[in-house]
């Protein structure tokens, strides 16, 4: 049996719509299993759910990216019941930052960058976004600042790791043969 052009338009969107449920449903799953991990300092966490918003990135576009990310910071808060939370507008306005420089950079240099740089690049974007909220809602003194050269050192690491993760895991899924004739940008 053959397809037809719209079936083979409505299989592809299908395909998205299941992939990127399957992203949120994992970068929820890491997010979650995250906060089961000791940290030696409140905020600061691998960031292994970037991962996923990497995949989206590389693999669809800058609307996928927005979807994991969001989707994760909505649910995640949701299922460890921090929603609306002090915690949850900090990982929102970080999430907002770092996808943000991630679609940018991501963007400007295309797929001459690794995901390890855009990786890099979001975890500094996320660490911004953090302390700033933490500034606006939280902590309401020009000392925060004081702690950001260590939490932009820890998260450009993390950022580093994730990225490299986040490499392998899309040179897996490159082999998937739902994957085989993308090209990103959402040209599949």
């Amino acid at each position: 049996m053959t397809c037809s052009v719209v079936d083979a338009r409505e299989l592809t969107r299908a395909r998205r719509l299941v992939f990127l449920a399957l992203f949120v449903a994992v970068a929820v799953t890491l997010h979650a299993f995250e906060t089961l991990l000791p940290t030696p300092v409140p905020w600061i966490r691998l960031g292994l759910a970037n991962i996923m918003t990497l995949a989206a990135l590389y693999l669809y576009d800058n609307r996928a990216a927005w979807t994991v990310r969001l989707a994760r910071v909505g649910i995640g808060s949701l299922l460890l019941g921090r929603l609306f939370s002090p915690g949850f507008w900090l990982a929102l306005a970080g999430a907002i930052v770092a996808t943000s420089a991630m679609i940018v950079l991501y963007r400007v240099a295309g797929r001459r960058l690794s995901p390890i740089g855009v990786s890099a690049v979001g975890a500094a974007g996320h660490a911004l976004g953090q302390i700033l909220a933490a500034r606006l809602l939280v902590i309401q003194h020009e000392a925060i600042w004081q702690i950001f050269p260590l939490f932009l050192f820890f998260t450009i690491f993390s950022g580093i790791l994730t990225g490299w993760l986040a490499a392998g895991l899309l040179e897996q899924l490159k082999q998937h043969p739902a994957f085989q004739n993308s090209t990103g940008h959402g040209q599949q």
